[in-house]
C-alpha cells in the first residue's frame, strides 16, 4: 500500500468491538499501514488483547471507554473522542462496526474524511423497535461517512435496499494466505490437548465451527442439526471454537459427540484438524472463517447470508450452502460431506485455489490504502454525490 503524499499519512482508527472478525481486520491494516510510514492510532477500550496486540505493532493506542452496544451512555461516549481527534489530528478516521461508526460520525461530523466500515449491518443484528432505530440512524448518519466500505457486494445491496444512500466501496475479505496454509490432519490432532484428553477414535469425523458464540453465529442451528448428524455418522465430533455471551446456553444444550474449545488466539491448528468447517451465521458482512478454512485446504458449509457466496470458488454454492437458521439443511450438507472424503478434497483444493487468488490480505490492505488515497488527493472525491459505488475487487497489491 503507498499512499502519495510528502508526510506520512496519520490514520484515527476508532473500534468496538475488540474482537472477533472486526479485531482481526483491524490487525492486519494496522500492521500493513504501520509497514508503509503511516501514523497510526487507534482507539479501543483499553482492557483487551487487541489492545496489547496493535502496541505490540508499534501502533499509538488510547483508550475509548465505550460499551459494544448503543445505550444511554452514547453521548459520553461521543464527547470522549473529541481529546483523542484533538491528540491524534488525524487526517482520515476509519470507524469499525456500528458502535464506533455511530459515536465517530457524530464526533466528527464530516469535519475530516470518515471511512465507515460496518462489518454486518447493525440492523441485522436487532428486531422490532431497535432494528427501526439502528436502520434509521444509518440513512441518516451516511452523509457523514466519506466512504462506506462494504466487505461484499451482498453488504452492499443491503444496505441499498433498505435506503442507505451513501458513497460505496467493495473491498471483500482478506486473510494471510501463508499464515493459514494446509498440514496433515493426523499431525495435527495428535498435538491438540482437547481431543487427546477426549479419547474416542482419532479418525473419526471432525467437524469444526470457529466464531464468537453468540446468536449471530447461529451454534445452536448447529446444534440442533448435530442431533441428527451423529444419530447418522456415529463417533463423529464437534468441536465449537469460540467463547461469547450464550456459552452456558449452548453447553446445556449440546448433544452427543460436542466439544468446547473455548477462545483461541489463532484458530490455525483447529482448521487443519478440520475434516469439515460449519459456519452457520444468521447474518453476516463477508465472514473470515469460512476464508482461513479455505486457505487451509479444508471444505466448508455456510448458510446463504451475507458475503457467503462471494466467498465461495464459483460453482460450489449448491455443496457448500444451505439457507440460514434451517436444522435440516444443515445437518444433510453436512451429512452429505462427510459421506464423501474424495469430494472434501476436491473442495478443499478449490477453495484454496480461490483464496489465494482473491482473498489474500495484500489486497484487502491496498484496496483500502487506494479509498485513503482519493480522499486525501487535493481533487478529492470524498464529497461527491451520495450512491456512488466504486468496486476494489481488482486492486492489485504492492
Amino acid at each position: 500500500m503507498h499512499l502519495p503524499s510528502t508526510d506520512p499519512p496519520r490514520v484515527l482508527h476508532l473500534t468496538q468491538p475488540v474482537d472477533g472478525g472486526v479485531a482481526r481486520v483491524l490487525t492486519d491494516l494496522v500492521k500493513a499501514q504501520l509497514a508503509d510510514g503511516a501514523h497510526v492510532t487507534v482507539a479501543c477500550p483499553r482492557d483487551s488483547d487487541l489492545a496489547h496486540t496493535l502496541r505490540a505493532l508499534g501502533s499509538d493506542v488510547w483508550h475509548w471507554a465505550a460499551t459494544r452496544g448503543p445505550g444511554p451512555r452514547l453521548a459520553q461516549e461521543v464527547r470522549r473522542l473529541a481529546p483523542v481527534l484533538a491528540r491524534a489530528r488525524p487526517d482520515v478516521v476509519h470507524a469499525h462496526s456500528a458502535k464506533a461508526g455511530l459515536a465517530g460520525r457524530l464526533a466528527v461530523r464530516g469535519r475530516v474524511p470518515t471511512v465507515f466500515q460496518p462489518h454486518a449491518w447493525s440492523f441485522e443484528a436487532v428486531d422490532g423497535v431497535m432494528a427501526g432505530l439502528a436502520l434509521k440512524w444509518e440513512r441518516w448518519g451516511a452523509r457523514w461517512a466519506s466512504r462506506v466500505v462494504c466487505v461484499s457486494e451482498a453488504e452492499r445491496a443491503t444496505g441499498v435496499r433498505a435506503g442507505i444512500r451513501a458513497r460505496w466501496a467493495v473491498i471483500p475479505n482478506g486473510i494471510d494466505t501463508e499464515h493459514f496454509h494446509p498440514a496433515a490432519v493426523a499431525t495435527v490432532r495428535a498435538a491438540i490437548p482437547l481431543l487427546a484428553r477426549a479419547g474416542g477414535d482419532p479418525a473419526a469425523p471432525l467437524v469444526v465451527c470457529v466464531g464468537r458464540l453468540c446468536p449471530q453465529k447461529g451454534q445452536d442451528v448447529l446444534l440442533e442439526a448435530w442431533r441428527t448428524v451423529v444419530r447418522q455418522v456415529p463417533g463423529a465430533r464437534l468441536v465449537l471454537v469460540g467463547d461469547g455471551p450464550d456459552a452456558g446456553r449452548l453447553r446445556a444444550a449440546a448433544p452427543e459427540g460436542v466439544l468446547f474449545a473455548g477462545a483461541a488466539h489463532d484458530a490455525l491448528p483447529w482448521y487443519q484438524a478440520a475434516d469439515l468447517v460449519v459456519l452457520p451465521s444468521r447474518w453476516e458482512g463477508m465472514a473470515l472463517a469460512p476464508l482461513e478454512a479455505m486457505a487451509c485446504g479444508r471444505p466448508v458449509v455456510l448458510t446463504d447470508v451475507d458475503g457467503a457466496r462471494e466467498s465461495l470458488p464459483p460453482g460450489l454454492d449448491t455443496r457448500c450452502l444451505v439457507p440460514a437458521r434451517a436444522p435440516g439443511p444443515l445437518a444433510r450438507a453436512i451429512r452429505a460431506l462427510l459421506a464423501d472424503p474424495p469430494l472434501r478434497a476436491s473442495l478443499g483444493h478449490q477453495g484454496r485455489r480461490h483464496v489465494l487468488a482473491a482473498h489474500d490480505v495484500r489486497r484487502a490492505t491496498a484496496a483500502v490504502a487506494e479509498v485513503y488515497r482519493e480522499l486525501l488527493a487535493p481533487a478529492s472525491g470524498a464529497h461527491t454525490a451520495c450512491g456512488e459505488h466504486t468496486e476494489y475487487r481488482e486492486s492489485s497489491h504492492t
